[in-house]
């Protein structure tokens, strides 16, 4: 039997880093391993190779490639909407975060080679992922109880992105070039990307990136505002019509029935980075320091502003968009709120060969970064937002020992976050963490069982208002599976986390501007601890594959915000609560070849998620959970071209939280196209795709805005990608 026992810290990226980071001599071909179920082309190797793979613990999902860059977006949020099991925040196209079955925020960590993105995504979902998606290799999703290696914050899911901006390798070639240029029609987006990385000599690689996209505001397929919500406004203003209010009912009328675009939806996005890195066969140590600079809109809440013609003194024009309650009062309609951010970062990762004895390898891995955005009403300053952070982790690797390996390690960040403005709604607060963290596992025969465990140590306080809180938090989990055939396997994961909870949800009490809403936390908030099961089969036939994997998670204190009914200072109030949940659910996925004509395969693939999520005793259902979703598609495809047609399907979600309106389903029909016109190694591909052909007008629920800022109408995208 194979048996392995894991501590895990705050984030254990070496355990999922890609085969290259391995590497620290001239690039080799990657390592294949037969029993990694996990990645989409059987040439990439998801994990470390003192972990055969993460089958037992977690669900993986590789983007990279062609897919990648066909599927890539503003923000990370939307650029992985179409996996098995994700949905996304979509508060606005410059701002979009990861839903992974079900979780958001908090609960989803999202990583930058394994260290966290150290910016203020997580605190509201209107906050931007300080990471440039134009630059991103590949993207790693891990869910279920092996995401806890990420964090005591992910207990629900991660989401790694790796750059290449501290090399891995030495290239081959004496200068190498990636290049990515893209054109959508939807919001008539332009993206230029570049990197390249020289050989200074034969161990000393150095890196420099660039990348810039600009959108105008988004085109959709009808109105704007979803259909109750219309109906709301039409009503205002029948009312304000009746007073005699002629300017208020035009106006209510006009952004009721506004259609075609999302006003304020534009985005601007500059990033660039450098790094350098010594690379030997003994080990490596490499350092880069990128930026990153957006500016972005946030649409307008439609009829925030007017309430049957009476001043209320905060109408800033924008909703919440928690997808209940009613538009926010205010005395009139104020500029546009935009939001301009600015991220400074430096990272170190380095790793060093320790011998013959029973360590092998020494990996350190830091980064920190310089975060502020700006939230402005029109020219003038609404809010500031400081964030710096630092993470750091050590890990020391085991030598596989007759199939039993592992790794022990240490972790720790600290965060400094301030907001300042008349609207600042959390008060300055630092959080420090540290952790400890040990994995073992052993493989015996057909019979493998492998676990995970951390210890952590969280402190949250804010001097500003006398609050200090010391959470003590510990995680594990516990996998069995065995292998009934060859690539075959079925298994259980048994889990326990627990997380500290955050500043935000202790400390958050005050009007935020731009998403036009009350927030109250409770600073009386104990740890969020669950138990989850998960049983899972993973088959290949040949060329066919199937994955199927049923979940469900058991919350002690589940944390969630949620409006009460109530306005505070004329806004509807959102405060936090504690309660006792559950969430449950499925996945498959299925690829097949049907036919073979000549050099070209035609493959089919369905993929289905869905997820239930709700307070325990009758408590009713909680908020913002996608629906059940279903994907087909067919791909006829060759080593130098393919063609790919698919049609999405996505329920009425109408399980909702008090206060929430439920949102109609919709069907998106997709098509794409790839060539290679130098050859399937000839390092140029030309993308043509069109997305949501039948400009259907389609709203994630699981978005905070989705009443009034729906998914892109149809959208005909040109991309070339270019490696040499």
């Amino acid at each position: 039997m194979r048996l392995s026992f894991l501590v895990a810290s705050s984030t254990l990226a070496l355990i999922a880093v890609p085969a290259a980071a391995q590497q620290t001599a001239a690039p080799a071909a990657p390592e294949r391993v037969e029993d990694d179920f996990h990645t989409t082309n059987e040439d990439l190797v998801v994990t470390a190779p003192y972990v055969r793979s993460l089958d037992l613990l977690g669900n993986v999902t590789v983007v990279t490639g062609d897919e990648l860059a066909r599927d890539v977006r503003t923000q990370i949020g939307d650029t992985l909407a179409r996996q098995p099991g994700v949905s996304a925040t979509s508060f606005t196209p410059g701002a979009s975060r990861p839903v992974l079955r079900g979780f958001q925020g908090e609960r989803v960590r999202v990583l930058v080679d394994g260290i966290g993105s150290i910016d203020a995504s997580n605190t509201s979902a209107d906050h931007a992922v300080a990471f440039d998606s134009l630059t991103a290799e590949r993207v790693e999703i891990l869910r279920g109880p092996a995401s806890l290696l990420f964090g005591s914050n992910a207990a629900s899911g991660a989401v790694n992105i790796f750059d290449r901006r501290i090399p891995r390798s030495v290239p081959e070639e004496p200068v190498h070039i990636d290049a990515l240029a893209t054109y959508g029609s939807a919001a008539d987006e332009r993206a230029v990307a570049g990197s390249i990385d020289v050989p200074v000599t034969g161990n000393l690689v150095f890196h420099a990136d660039a990348a810039w996209s600009r959108t105008d505001d988004m085109r959709i397929g009808g109105f704007q505002v979803a259909p109750l919500f219309r109906d709301y406004l039409l009503e205002e203003a029948a009312e304000e019509r009746a007073d005699g209010e002629f300017e208020e009912a035009e106006e209510l009328e006009e952004a009721a029935l506004n259609r075609g675009s999302i006003p304020n939806s534009a985005t601007e996005t500059l990033s660039a980075a450098g790094g350098i890195a010594w690379i030997t066969p003994g080990g490596n140590l490499g350092f880069s320091v990128s930026y990153y600079d957006t500016d972005y809109g946030i649409p307008a809440r439609p009829g925030a502003g007017h309430h049957h013609g009476h001043g209320h003194g905060h109408g800033h024009g924008h909703g919440h968009g928690h997808g209940g309650g009613m538009p926010a009062a205010g005395e009139e309609e104020d500029e546009n709120v935009t939001i301009a951010l600015k991220q400074w970062r430096a990272d170190v990762r380095g790793e060093v060969q320790l011998g013959g004895g029973f360590l092998e390898t020494l990996r350190i891995r830091a980064g920190f970064a310089d975060y502020e955005h700006i939230e402005f009403e029109g020219d003038d300053v609404g809010t500031r937002f400081f964030n710096q952070g630092v993470e750091a982790r050590a890990e020391l690797v085991q030598r596989d020992r007759s199939g039993w390996r592992g790794a022990s390690g240490v972790q720790y960040s600290f965060r400094d976050f301030n907001a300042i403005g008349a609207e600042a709604f959390v008060p300055q607060n630092d959080t420090e963490q540290f952790g400890i963290f040990t994995l073992q596992e052993v493989r015996s025969g057909a019979f493998d069982i492998e676990g995970a465990a951390r210890f952590e140590r969280t402190n949250v306080q804010s001097n500003a208002i006398g609050i200090s809180r010391d959470f003590s938090a510990f995680s594990g989990a516990l996998g069995f599976a065995y292998n009934f055939a060859e690539n075959s396997k079925i298994g259980i994961n048994l889990a326990r986390t627990s997380r500290a909870p955050a500043a935000e949800e202790l400390f958050s009490d005050g009007p935020h501007i731009a998403t036009q809403a009350y927030e109250i936390g409770d600073p009386d908030f104990g740890l969020e601890t669950s138990w989850s099961v998960e049983g899972y089969t993973r088959l290949r036939f040949g060329a066919a594959s199937l994955n199927i994997a049923a979940y469900a998670n058991w919350f002690d204190g589940f944390i969630f915000d949620a409006p009460t009914g109530a306005e505070e200072d004329e806004l509807p109030v959102f405060q936090y609560f504690q309660r006792d949940a559950r969430f449950y659910g499925a996945e498959v996925e299925l690829t097949a070849p049907l036919a073979r004509f000549g050099d070209y395969t035609l493959s089919g693939d369905v993929v289905a998620d869905v997820v239930r999520a709700e307070l325990s005793g009758n408590g009713g259902d909680l908020p913002r959970i996608p629906p059940l979703r279903l994907r087909g598609g067919l791909e006829l495809a060759s080593d130098v071209a393919s063609l790919r047609g698919e049609v999405e399907w996505a329920d009425d979600q109408t399980r909702i939280a008090a206060f929430e309106r439920p949102t109609e389903g919709y069907t998106l029909v997709n098509l794409s196209a790839s060539w290679k016109p130098l050859g399937a190694d000839g390092g140029v591909t030309l993308i043509l795709s069109g997305n949501n052909l039948l400009d259907t007008v389609a709203r994630r629920h699981a978005s905070f805005t989705k009443d009034f800022v729906p998914l892109a109408g149809r959208d005909i995208r040109a991309t070339v990608r270019l490696s040499f």
